[in-house]
């Protein structure tokens, strides 16, 4: 998307939003529904699959109309619309919640996921760490947290091979608006360099950035791949995103509707991890059709460990940020993950 094309979405959402309010649940028959993604992506995979749900269930009482990114604005504008009342839902990755509420942060680090699905989707989608946690402190922001779910392993696009973090010395990695990302980046030997999403692609091809960060399905759609040289596999990180709702909306619906969204939410699990490992693996023959040529390099186990040793510097960023209360979340996360490991793995 051009520069010229996003400032008029930016102008259009404000011609369709000018006077909105929260909307009470006796009007609620539109929801809208924002995504920090393009359409054919994981999240309007998600969005599309909980509209067909909620207006079946609500017998088209209920439409959902999904907005993709780039129609109302940045993925931190969009965090602010919900928060305001004038969407009912959107997409928030934890890049721009950690800017709300700290604690957040901790899916920002690198190496703090399981290598597994199974125990990823049951920390996700029912830990207590998030929804007890950390769910409590977005409602204080104006914000109900639906659901959390990963989109696929980070993978970096680059313009030089790097398996080490003395090859990422003077390397300018684009990272999103998160002081806990950049301190990641910094720690790993990188020159983090935040910027909007829709930027991206301009700054690879102009050479303002050596690099980019985004699951497989992004780098193809956004077509990174066509302005980088290297795909690199670190195993750093999964990008997760979660769908928030307005507090205000939320609390006016009857208990009923509520009740309906979370077991939509609920069904959606399985949905969502099936549909993103599909994506990644069809969009990766994509890039392989289209640049047969670009190295991909998985890095081994030894050069992994380099990184993430590297990396633990950003706990340190993330507890200075966010105080007491970030070290109980951590301590919480990295406890619940590997009581969840050993139970799936019968031990």
């Amino acid at each position: 998307m051009t520069i010229r094309k996003f400032g008029m979405a930016l102008t259009a959402a404000a011609a369709v939003f000018a006077g909105s309010a929260v909307v009470s649940a006796a009007q609620a028959e539109t929801w809208k529904f924002a995504l920090e993604e393009i359409d054919g992506s994981v999240q309007d995979a998600y969005a599309e699959r909980f509209k067909e749900l909620i207006e079946e269930r609500t017998n088209g009482e209920v439409t959902v109309q999904i907005y993709p990114y780039g129609t109302l604005g940045t993925s931190a504008q969009l965090t602010e619309l919900v928060a305001n009342g004038t969407l009912q839902f959107a997409n928030a990755s934890p890049g721009h919640l950690g800017s709300l509420v700290p604690e957040v942060n901790v899916f920002n680090l690198p190496y703090i996921l399981s290598q597994s699905d199974d125990v990823n989707k049951k920390v996700l989608t029912e830990g207590e760490t998030v929804y007890e946690m950390l769910a409590p402190k977005l409602e204080e922001k104006g914000l109900q947290l639906i659901t959390m779910y990963p989109e696929g392993d980070m993978v970096w696009t680059t313009n030089k091979e790097v398996r080490s973090p003395e090859d990422f010395s003077g390397f300018k990695m684009r990272t999103m608006t998160s002081p806990i990302l950049t301190e990641s980046y910094k720690a790993m030997g990188a020159n983090p360099t935040p910027m909007p999403y829709g930027e991206v692609y301009g700054a690879l091809q102009l050479k303002q950035i050596d690099g980019q960060v985004n699951p497989v399905f992004a780098i193809e759609e956004m077509k990174f791949y066509e302005v980088s040289d290297y795909m690199i596999w670190a195993g750093q990180q999964e990008f997760t995103t979660t769908v928030v709702a307005n507090q205000t909306f939320w609390e006016n619906l009857p208990e009923d509707r509520r009740q309906m969204v979370d077991e939509v939410a609920g069904e959606l699990a399985d949905f969502i991890f099936d549909v993103k490992t599909q994506y990644a693996d069809e969009r990766l023959e994509k890039i392989k059709q289209a640049k047969p040529d670009m190295p991909m390099i998985e890095l081994t186990e030894e050069e992994r460990a380099k990184f993430k040793e590297a990396a633990m510097g950003a706990r340190d960023t993330f507890i200075k940020v966010g105080g007491e209360d970030a070290q109980k979340v951590l301590d919480a996360l990295t406890a619940e993950i590997e009581e969840t490991e050993k139970e799936m793995q019968g031990g």
